[in-house]
């Protein structure tokens, strides 16, 4: 009997004990749920009064890039390659500093040829440029 009896006490357990693991795993879920929203909040700012409005657009500060799905460019009713595009937004830049130019995109098109417009108007000093989409339909 002494045997059997000193043989079951040298058995180690095989098995691990989760329990203090997923005890951890919730702890940690509940301090990210709770943190998560006061961390994406914004601030409660009250902006000083001053400066100069802004002033409204004309017709002629506008120029408006097309990019279709095939990845070709229309200015104007006529189709450009990106360098045109360029020579076209460079030389209206340099005529008309307020120049704000409208980039509007076909969703089915590629993202390169957007990125490609944005970046030959930031690298000639073109900094206004907005990317016009379609206001939702009301269902």
């Amino acid at each position: 009997m002494r045997r059997f009896s000193q043989r079951s006490h040298l058995v180690t357990l095989s098995e691990i004990n989760i329990t203090p693991l997923l005890d951890l795993a919730f702890v940690l879920l509940i301090i990210f749920v709770i943190t998560t929203p006061l961390l994406e909040q914004g601030l409660d700012l009250k902006l000083a009064e001053g400066g100069k409005p802004d002033r409204p657009l004309a017709r002629d500060d506008i120029k408006t890039v097309e990019i279709f799905p095939r990845g070709y460019y229309q200015i104007s009713g006529r189709k450009l390659n990106l360098d045109q595009v360029t020579d076209e937004l460079v030389n209206a830049y340099r005529a008309n500093s307020n120049l704000l130019v409208y980039i509007r995109a076909d969703e089915m098109g590629y993202n390169k040829d957007t990125y490609a417009v944005i970046d030959r108007c930031q690298r000639n000093g073109i900094t206004r440029f907005s990317l016009r989409t379609q206001p939702p339909t009301a269902r």
